[in-house]
């Protein structure tokens, strides 16, 4: 079991492991309380239902960590493992924090803990996508190795009404 503490930029501290299903009501308040910013570059399930849809009917496909301050959820971070045999050691990720952790490290904590999870898998490659307008995390992502393979003009339709593109990026673990 991946247990890990990280000190944040701000002096807090974070505990970062893999997830159990007694977090499933943490999960669900971190997902409640997101704001419009911290979601703007982001399509997480938002409600309940599609948490239970998309994520924790599926846990055998998927490699799951969140970070705690105290008793609460702070950010959430998976690798989804697709079944089929094509897909082979290949996988896609997602990452949120909540908005009072933003800009303080939390991202740079979790993203290595969830490759060597990745890598502990024997995966091959991870991939995601990304708004390109989202500097912070394209920058992120690209520390850790990350390469852009291609743009997804206007992929992407954000609260303003426009389209943006999106970044396909993804790092081959070695």
């Amino acid at each position: 079991m991946l247990l890990y503490t990280a000190t944040l930029k701000d002096g807090r501290v974070v505990l970062i492991r893999e997830f159990r299903m007694e977090d499933k009501e943490k999960l669900f308040q971190m997902y409640e309380s997101l704001s419009a910013e911290a979601v703007r570059w982001g399509m997480p399930p938002y409600t309940r239902d599609r948490i239970e849809k998309w994520w924790l009917s599926n846990l055998q496909n998927l490699i799951p960590i969140v970070a705690l301050h105290g008793d609460r959820i702070v950010g959430h971070a998976q690798i989804f493992t697709p079944a089929h045999a094509r897909r082979k050691g290949t996988a896609d990720s997602a990452m949120y924090l909540h908005q009072d952790f933003h800009n303080v490290g939390l991202g740079a904590a979790m993203l290595p803990k969830l490759l060597e999870l990745a890598r502990r898998e024997g995966l091959h490659r991870v991939g995601l996508t990304v708004v390109a307008e989202n500097a912070r995390a394209v920058r992120l992502y690209e520390k850790f190795g990350f390469k852009v393979e291609g743009v997804l003009k206007d992929a992407y339709f954000g609260e303003d009404g426009k389209y943006h593109d999106e970044l396909a990026m993804a790092l081959i673990l070695e």
